[in-house]
């Protein structure tokens, strides 16, 4: 069979846990990729200038990485760890239900930071959780998990288009509405809001049009709506709701018995020295059991996080200004056309991440992390020689989501398996990569506002050419780790050994009192 019997049994053991946690990442990709397109519509609603709405989006994005960072506290039981996915699922779908009713930019910034908040405790809670419970075998999980994003991402912009308004709050007049129009198409393909164009001038003039948008938020609450009841019949299963009786627990077949078996036999300190270490960064950093422990401990942890800044920041950058790039010289490409190229980006970021599925299963992390660093920066090399090639920005923009699609689970898999699953990697990863995102947005907006548009694509390069050293220095930390850990065992046989001879002569004296 192409998938082992194993990972097909220990599946099916966990499926119910599994199949929910990626049910609410569609959710969360859903949730990420809807705000983009309606912020123009939103404006509107609130009577806000871009630039002030634009920092609403950054309020979602801000407190998603502080959701992300103190996720990992609810991972000490299932029970909490349960009902934090329920409580976040229950209020991003309040939260949207009631974004049509935000009339004032303060309040819906608010109303953004609670969303914000709860998909970042989601965002953490979910990977420690499938990491706890696959541990050595997660990679292939985390894969699938990370494609349902990107589905999500790619799904949602075909709900929110239809509800759009074309003319805006206004009629604009002259480079007022060449920018609008730009700005529009920019952000209904992307879904990340925009941080680095500067729109202020932009103000409302004549007569607004009836907006539809209101429709497209209640219909994702109501497509978010099934996520917590998933969530709280996976909680009802695994009897966690006190006011339920308990049901009788399911008997295991054979397969899944001689895998309970072989896991008792490891003893119950496997489970809890593999689990224990996941938490959120802060209480990390409190932890006593961190005390004593090697540099290259803490270098992985902080080497894993900057690569992930970096290439997730290419992945919110690029998503979000491939569009001013396409319709700038020298490629000047028609609006309409140059609006596909965010989409055919999450397209092939959403089949990559599904092709990594199988992929995961036949090679290692680290090579596939290798493999898709190199083929990130060829494709950028690639399209700076061809800057003025339309037809191959429309290939590179395909093998760059194809390239960066599976390096997030990928790291967060090949990072677990060299700390054996102790430390904080899920949390610091999590909480680097949103860093990233956010960060690496607004630093190119700005140069590409300063410099012109062909400062994206050298910003991509040398951005990916740091993530590339920087793993490489991982690597190097990874052999002194693995050092450290084989001089450790070697101690410890040696003690053992020593041990063992010092008891060993006493043993035939005893044979030769009893025989006497």
């Amino acid at each position: 069979m192409f998938v082992d019997e194993r990972i097909v049994t220990l599946f099916k053991r966990n499926a119910h846990r599994t199949i929910t946690y990626w049910s609410v990442f569609f959710s969360f990709g859903l949730c990420i990729a809807f705000l983009g397109p309606t912020i123009l519509d939103l404006r509107c609603q609130t009577n806000s200038t871009l630039s002030q709405i634009t920092w609403v989006f950054f309020s979602q994005q801000f407190c998603l990485l502080i959701g992300s960072s103190v996720g990992g506290v609810f991972k000490k039981t299932l029970f909490s760890a349960l009902s934090a996915l329920f409580v976040s699922a229950v209020i991003i779908s309040v939260i949207f239900a009631i974004i049509p009713l935000c009339h004032n930019v303060l309040v819906l910034a608010t109303a953004m930071a609670v969303s914000g908040m709860a998909m970042g405790i989601i965002d953490t809670i979910a990977n420690i959780q499938l990491v706890t419970l696959y541990q050595k075998d997660s990679a292939v999980f985390l894969q699938a998990l990370h494609f349902f994003i990107g589905f999500g991402a790619l799904v949602s912009p075909l709900i929110a288009d239809p509800f759009l308004s074309e003319t805006g709050c206004g009629n604009h007049t002259g480079n007022g509405t060449e920018i609008m129009h730009h700005f529009r198409s920019m952000l209904r393909n992307s879904p990340i809001a925009e941080h680095g164009i500067n729109q202020s001038h932009l103000t409302h003039e004549g007569g607004e049009e009836d907006s539809n948008v209101s429709y497209a938020f209640w219909i994702m609450a109501l497509i978010n709506l099934p996520v917590p009841i998933a969530v709280l019949f996976l909680m009802y299963r695994e009897q966690l709701i006190p006011c339920c009786p308990s049901g009788t627990p399911r008997l295991l077949d054979k397969d899944e018995l001689a895998m309970e078996n072989q896991q008792g036999a490891e003893g119950p300190d496997a489970e809890e020295h593999g689990a224990g270490g996941h938490g959120d960064i802060f209480s990390c950093c409190q932890n006593d059991n961190l005390r004593g422990l090697p540099v290259s401990f803490f270098m992985i942890h902080i080497l894993g996080g900057m690569v992930l800044f970096m290439t997730d920041g290419i992945v919110g950058a690029y998503a979000g200004f491939v569009y001013t790039y396409g319709v700038a010289p020298p490629i000047s490409l028609p609006h309409k056309t140059a609006g596909y190229l965010a989409s055919i980006f999450w397209a092939t970021i959403t089949a990559g991440r599904l092709l990594s599925i199988p992929l995961s299963y036949r090679f290692k992390p680290v090579k596939l992390l290798m493999f898709n660093l190199a083929g990130a920066i060829v494709t950028m090399s690639m399209l700076l020689i061809f800057y003025t090639s339309s037809t191959f920005l429309f290939v590179g923009t395909g093998l760059c989501g194809l390239f960066l699609s599976s390096i997030f689970p990928c790291m967060l898999a090949y990072t677990e398996d060299i700390l054996d699953y102790q430390g904080c990697a899920t949390s610091v990863l999590v909480t680097s990569a949103g860093m990233g995102e956010m960060v690496m947005q607004v630093l190119v907006g700005s140069i590409i506002q300063t410099e012109g548009s062909y400062s994206f694509l050298l910003c991509g390069m040398v951005i990916g050419c740091m993530g590339f050293i920087l793993f490489i220095a991982l690597l190097l930390f990874h052999r002194m780790h693995r050092n450290y850990l084989t001089g450790t065992s070697k101690k410890s046989a040696m003690v053992e050994e020593s041990t063992a001879e010092q008891n060993g002569p006493a043993k035939p004296e005893q044979k030769e009192t009893v025989s006497s």
